[in-house]
């Protein structure tokens, strides 16, 4: 199979994963009424293991679609956007340290951190016009610990992932 079509296809593949990952276990939260959930880690793999642009694309879809699915129609672009732009920075993170595999791991890590800022500020960003300054600074702590549970269950993951040939050779082809 070409790589062109074996990235097409774990794209979709990752879309899916983050849509099932985001629906399968639902916390709710107080204040806009969202809910914390493990999705974030399926995003920030996608962008270290697709690559920037597809990890945008698998995250982005992938998220919103579960928000589409789970009924939270207001949130499907704002959750297009910031989950898709976690995944870019991810991926380009990856690029750009991953060079080694200790720093393969750190790059993980720090896919994580940007996914724990850029989730509790985007949202609280889009949330504000939504409900005010003090509701959407409501949901920053349940953000916050979403970002970090997403960011353990990535690195934890990603070994795991790294042994499938097929991932690592699509990572690679990815950041090469």
């Amino acid at each position: 199979m070409n790589t062109n079509l074996k990235k097409i296809v774990m794209t979709a593949l990752f879309a899916a994963l983050a849509c099932a990952a985001t629906m399968s276990i639902r916390i709710p939260t107080p204040g806009t009424g969202g809910y914390i959930h493990p999705g974030d880690a399926l995003v920030i793999l996608s962008g270290v293991i697709l690559g920037p642009i597809w990890g945008l694309l698998a995250a982005g879809i992938g998220s919103a679609m579960a928000d589409l699915l789970g009924g939270y129609f207001i949130y499907v672009p704002i959750t297009f956007a910031v989950k898709g732009i976690i995944a870019w920075i991810a991926g380009m993170l990856y690029m750009k340290v991953g060079k080694t595999s200790k720093s393969q791991c750190t790059a993980v890590i720090l896919g994580g951190i940007a996914d724990i800022v850029l989730v509790a500020g985007g949202y609280f960003l889009c949330e504000i016009p939504l409900y005010g300054v003090t509701t959407a600074m409501a949901s920053i702590p349940a953000n916050l610990i979403q970002g970090l549970s997403g960011l353990i269950i990535a690195f934890v993951l990603y070994p795991i992932l790294m042994a499938v040939p097929d991932i690592r050779q699509i990572t690679h082809s990815s950041h090469a």
